[in-house]
């Protein structure tokens, strides 16, 4: 994995750690056409003066950086031939319902394989560099989410959707299967969002602290079997594993989540029951909300058959 260093020279001004990269001679020497799309989507590690850094800290004259990349990027996000399950599509957007394990878009590890990949082949699109925006997406799911995106066709349909996420217009709807039972039978969750010093891969919630992001999570717990229960989520702000994140500090973690959960004797192998399950939001040009469901996966569905068969289902009344 290439590793470039440099330390910021005298007579440098303060600025924003990704424009001093793309503007550095010698970096775009090492990787030439580099901009800040492409920045983020081959940084692997970034370090300013030994500490870890974002792409958006502030640099200052003396300030020795090292950055570590990916190797072998491919130029352009080409078509491919991928099934994929439309639950709605229009001349201005296409609703999916998300496979579990189909990335989002080509990112570090998975250039290739991804909704965007399958996108361009099922709307008969050309190559698009690597560089540039990604086609048709307005917000993601994580890799082992399953279930409903919503995706533009055209740039003003991004505009449009886009600005619906940015003022939190958007209902969206999970449902998970946890490990655990929560203290209530509905709640919300509000806390603060940040990554986990301990695990640059993980993220935690804290409260009584202005750091990292706010999120908010409403829950209502559906039913329990034993120590499981399925939850029905609903996001009022969205923030990277936030539900996962909630989930645990709730003290039920979901389950099969590799991340924040643990291995149980019933379900060792399950993979992460977590579920897009509703979207409502107004399409390009029409004043009314349109709801989109998606059908509940089979993976959830053996899990519920085993739960069924071996616990009373109840329900938590305070």
């Amino acid at each position: 994995m290439p590793t470039f260093s440099v330390t910021v020279p005298a007579a440098s001004a303060a600025e924003r750690l990704d424009k001093y990269l793309i503007s550095c001679e010698s970096v775009q020497q090492q990787c030439a056409g580099l901009n800040r799309s492409k920045l983020k989507a081959i940084a692997t590690g970034i370090t300013v003066n030994g500490r870890d850094a974002k792409l958006s800290t502030k640099i200052r004259p003396g300030d020795s950086i090292v950055v570590d990349w990916a190797d072998n990027i491919p130029d352009h996000i080409d078509p491919e031939d991928i099934p994929l399950d439309i639950i709605y599509e229009d001349g201005n957007v296409a609703v999916v319902n998300k496979k579990q394990g189909m990335v989002t878009h080509p990112a570090l590890g998975n250039w290739s394989g991804t909704l965007v990949n399958a996108l361009l082949f099922h709307w008969n699109r050309e190559s698009v560099a690597q560089t540039a925006r990604r086609p048709g997406i307005v917000h993601r799911l994580d890799k082992d989410t399953s279930g409903l995106i919503i995706t533009g066709k055209n740039r003003e349909s991004e505009e449009w959707l886009q600005a619906q996420f940015r003022d939190r217009r958007v209902k969206k709807e999970y449902i998970a299967i946890v490990a655990g039972r929560p203290p209530h039978a509905s709640g919300t969750i509000k806390t603060q969002i940040i990554r986990d010093p301990r695990n640059r891969k993980r993220f935690k919630a804290e409260t009584g602290t202005e750091n990292g992001k706010f999120a908010h999570t409403q829950y209502r717990c559906i039913a329990c079997y034993g120590s499981f229960s399925l939850m029905r989520l609903q996001l009022k702000t969205g923030r990277t594993h936030q539900i996962r994140v909630h989930m645990k500090y709730l003290g039920c973690p979901i389950l099969g989540d590799p991340l924040y959960g643990n291995k149980t004797q019933l379900f060792p192998d399950a993979t992460l029951m977590l579920h897009s399950r509703l979207l409502s939001i107004r399409l390009p040009g029409q004043a009314a909300f349109s709801e989109f469901k998606a059908p509940v996966p089979r993976r959830f569905k053996k899990v519920l058959k085993t739960l069924h068969g071996k616990y009373l289902k109840c329900t938590i009344t305070r």
